[in-house]
């Protein structure tokens, strides 16, 4: 079964410095191709989850507006719980992405734990939208890679999955990556 997770196109506003922005006027830009890219892809049943997060909300809409279809909202997905306050999460984030799995605190490895284990128990084909690390720890637990960082997804990037029938996820393809740096 096919899972296709979709980064949010590009935040209006940089991650340290807004916890929800919305999408930038190319972020509602990048939606759209990504549903262009992915109609073809897709059978007739689908279901949509997005984080909670607007910007994971705003880049599913045009693909529900061409299926009709029903946004799922499921914490599992929302961006990783960075700790402190707003202005010093920028700081956190750079630390984080240069370090191990190993190295975490059991609140991020239950995060990374949740969101594999809602993956394994979807039952129909699915279109998930979220975030940048929440994409790395997907592919990376997957790959069995130590590393937090282990691709640069890009805004509104495609990277499928598929779901075997005993729960294994398994890596179909990376989506494209980035050239710039996370905003």
């Amino acid at each position: 079964m096919d899972i296709f997770l979709v980064r949010h196109g590009e935040a209006a506003a940089a991650w340290g410095q807004d916890p929800d922005s919305g999408l930038s006027e190319l972020g509602k830009q990048q939606a759209i191709a990504t549903t262009q890219k992915l109609l073809p892809k897709l059978g007739d049943a689908v279901q949509v989850v997005s984080s909670p997060l607007l910007r994971a909300q705003e880049t599913a809409q045009p693909l529900l507006k061409v299926r009709q279809g029903e946004l799922i909202i499921n914490n599992a997905f929302r961006e990783i719980p960075a700790p402190g306050p707003l202005a010093d999460r920028k700081t956190w984030l750079r630390g984080f992405m240069k370090q191990s799995w190993s190295e975490q605190p059991e609140d991020l490895l239950q995060w990374r734990a949740n969101a594999l284990a809602q993956l394994q128990q979807l039952t129909e084909p699915t279109v998930i939208f979220s975030h940048f690390l929440v994409l790395n720890a997907i592919v990376g637990a997957i790959e069995a890679q130590a590393e937090t960082l282990v691709f640069w997804p890009d805004n509104a990037s495609i990277t499928q999955l598929e779901l075997g029938g005993n729960g294994e996820l398994s890596l179909v393809a990376l989506g494209d990556q980035m050239d710039t740096v996370i905003n």
